[in-house]
Formats: structure tokens, sequence, C-alpha cells
């Protein structure tokens, strides 16, 4: 399979994280969003949503919307399953899972930003206070759900990973870069320090993708 992706895109990073959790193989394929690769005519063709990820499969079938791609894998290869096999614990890592997807990742994208800047005149700081606002007020809902409702392992809620940390750690990961104070989130952080151990997400980190200007040269 060929992955079309930018290192630092989270979407890009959660399906890096979800086929590795699937011990799939799989090409990446760089697509620079910085500079509006993932606009020209040829990607397009590709993916006409004119975003990335988008997987090529085996077969040539081109799938994107990083969500729908998990569900697409989840299908393909039932295990390890991305939800919990109880069903209270899988109602929950669904909400804290969509809770990401759409009350953080919907207004703290590349197009938002690039259209508060271009139509509004926001400038970085101004950026980094947009992004910061609506990571921490949904960050605030993680933290408690996690406080209220889980009692088992904190590095892994849910006895494995699952859907809800493929899509915290890249969040995280952009929390960081947007100046987030994560010092009240204590559960979160706890997963993140955890995670970070595993072989799928140490090898889907953004600094370990060839098109990252960290990825230091082969050896």
């Amino acid at each position: 399979m060929r992955l079309h992706g930018y290192y630092r895109s989270s979407t890009s990073y959660r399906v890096r994280i979800a086929l590795n959790l699937k011990g799939l193989n799989y090409d990446i394929q760089p697509v620079d969003i910085a500079r509006g690769e993932q606009k020209s005519d040829d990607f397009r063709r590709l993916n006409p949503h004119a975003g990335v990820p988008a997987l090529v499969t085996d077969d040539e079938t081109v799938l994107a919307q990083s969500l729908a791609i998990l569900d697409w894998l989840e299908e393909q290869n039932p295990e390890p399953s991305f939800w919990p096999e109880n069903a209270r614990e899988r109602q929950i890592c669904r909400e804290l899972t969509y809770a990401i997807a759409t009350e953080i990742h919907a207004p703290c994208n590349l197009p938002v930003l690039t259209y508060l800047e271009t139509e509004f005149g926001a400038d970085q700081q101004a950026k980094e206070a947009w992004n910061q606002r609506w990571m921490h007020k949904t960050m605030c809902g993680l933290e408690r759900r996690l406080s209220r409702e889980m009692t088992g392992d904190a590095a892994l809620p849910f006895g494995r990973p699952t859907a809800f940390e493929v899509l915290l750690i890249p969040q995280l990961y952009n929390a960081r870069r947007w100046k987030v104070d994560l010092a009240p989130f204590q559960a979160l952080r706890a997963i993140d320090d955890h995670c970070q151990t595993l072989d799928a997400f140490k090898r889907a980190h953004p600094d370990e993708q060839p098109d990252s200007p960290d990825k230091g040269p082969a050896t």
C-alpha cells in the first residue's frame, strides 16, 4: 500500500499509527501541504478532497478521510481491534475518539488557519491563541472523562492501544507545537508517555518520516 501524507499532518500521523498497529506494510509518498501540493491537478485526480492522507490499497483503490480509512482497516484486518471488547468501554472509547476528531481537529487544521490569516488578518500569535482555545476546551473534557470513568491502567485506559490513542497522540504532538499548556492534563500525558515507548507509535512519529526536516541521514 502507499500512504500519501505529510509528516506532521495529524490525520496522516494517525493513519501511520493505525497501519503500524495492524502490522501492515506501506510506503510513504510525501505530499507537501505547506506548499500546496495537495491542491495540484495530479493530486486532485488521486483524491478529489485535495487533502491528506490518501491510502492507495494493493488493488489500487484510493481511500480518503482518516476516520474512513481507520474503519476500512478495521473491517479488513479486525485483529487487533481498534475498539475495546466491552460494550461500555467501547462507547467511551468512541466518545473520546470522536471528540478529538470533531472538536479539536475540525477547527484546528491548516485550511481553517489559512482562512483566518487571509480573511481576518490573523498573525501567528492569533493563530496560536485560536488553537490553544479549542484544544484546551476539549482536552479538559477528555481529562475529566478519563478521571471519572476509567479505573484501569492509567497508561492504557482500555488495556491496549485503541482508536482513542491513535487520534490522541498526534493531537498532543500538535498541542505542543501550538504551545498548549499540558500541565493540567495528567491522564493524557500518562497515555502519551506510554505510547511513545511503543514501536507502532515511535515509527509513526513525524520526526521519523522521510519528508521530515528533522529526519537524520540513513545509516
